[in-house]
Order: C-alpha cells, then sequence, then structure tokens
C-alpha cells in the first residue's frame, strides 16, 4: 500500500519545567502517533527526526516530552513545529483525508474549475483549505456544508456557494 506524509500535531507551549510541551494533536491515531518510542519528524517527514519519550493526558491536553528535551529552556524552543509522519494511505476513516492527498486538487463550483489546493493548513476550530486561483489565495474552511464532494480518485473537490468566496474568479 502507498505511503502518504500526515502532519500529526503541532508544538505548543512548555509545560512545567522538566520539557514537555502541549501538543495540538491533527490525528485520530493519538496514542499510536505519540506512543513513547515513536519517531516524528519536525517541519516534514525530511526534517529532523524527534523520538517521543513520554505522552500523557491531562483533561483534554497531550502533553509530550521527548528525547534530549529535558528542561522549560529546550522545550519552548520547539513551540511552533509542526511534527510529521509517514503513514500507510489507507490509515483514514471514508470522510476523512491527509492533507497530500488534497494538494494539487482541483476546485470546482457547478463543474467549473476555480483553482487548486495549494495546502491545508490546521486550525483549532476547522481545517481551512488554501486555494490557489488566478488571482491570488482563497481560504475555504474544510466542513461538509462548505465543500460537500471531495473526489480524490477523480482530482477534484466541489465547493458550494458561499458569497463573497470565488465571485471574482475567472472561470
Amino acid at each position: 500500500m502507498a505511503e502518504v506524509d500526515v502532519i500529526v500535531g503541532t508544538v505548543g507551549r512548555a509545560h512545567g519545567l522538566r520539557g514537555e510541551v502541549t501538543v495540538r494533536v491533527h490525528s485520530d491515531y493519538a496514542e499510536q502517533r505519540f506512543a513513547a518510542g515513536s519517531v516524528l519528524h519536525r517541519g516534514g517527514v525530511e526534517g529532523d527526526p524527534i523520538e517521543v519519550a513520554h505522552s500523557r493526558l491531562q483533561g483534554d491536553v497531550l502533553l509530550v516530552s521527548f528525547v534530549g528535551v529535558t528542561d522549560r529552556s529546550r522545550a519552548e524552543t520547539l513551540r511552533g513545529v509542526e511534527l510529521w509522519a509517514r503513514v500507510e494511505a489507507g490509515e483514514t476513516a471514508q470522510d476523512e483525508f491527509h492533507d497530500a492527498a488534497l494538494v494539487g486538487l482541483e476546485v470546482r463550483r457547478g463543474g467549473v474549475a476555480l483553482g487548486r489546493v495549494a495546502s491545508v493548513t490546521h486550525h483549532p476550530a476547522q481545517d481551512l483549505l488554501v486555494v490557489s486561483t488566478a488571482d491570488g489565495e482563497r481560504l475555504v474552511p474544510f466542513v461538509s456544508a462548505l465543500v460537500p464532494v471531495v473526489d480524490v480518485a477523480g482530482g477534484y473537490v466541489e465547493v458550494a456557494e458561499l458569497a463573497g468566496l470565488f465571485e471574482d474568479v475567472e472561470a
């Protein structure tokens, strides 16, 4: 089966004095991705590897410590770092997609091409598709009400009408 590169989390603030950090998780498999001994990569799978020493939930916050990060000052240097892993392409539910599968898809409305997915950004409220058009970039909330069709095999996503979003884009 094919493998894809996926972002599994983003490091937040340092927690405590012993090198733990908070992690905003972008994976349904947090226990697996952040298990002790898991090797992740900073800023992409070609980035520097970083090994998980320990992880735990404190309420709804994932706290992670990494091998070699033993104090708060080192932990603070990781803030904002995206953590990536290479995973099997089939590891998602039917209505979930890896970023790599979405990037490059044509964006259509009513069958008319509007642009292409340039990237996917992850935010606490929702993910956003960054769509490149001839007139610049547009951010589209990646929710089923606004992106009702995702056809990876067909190479496109269909976006719903949303006032002001694509009116000025030449088809």
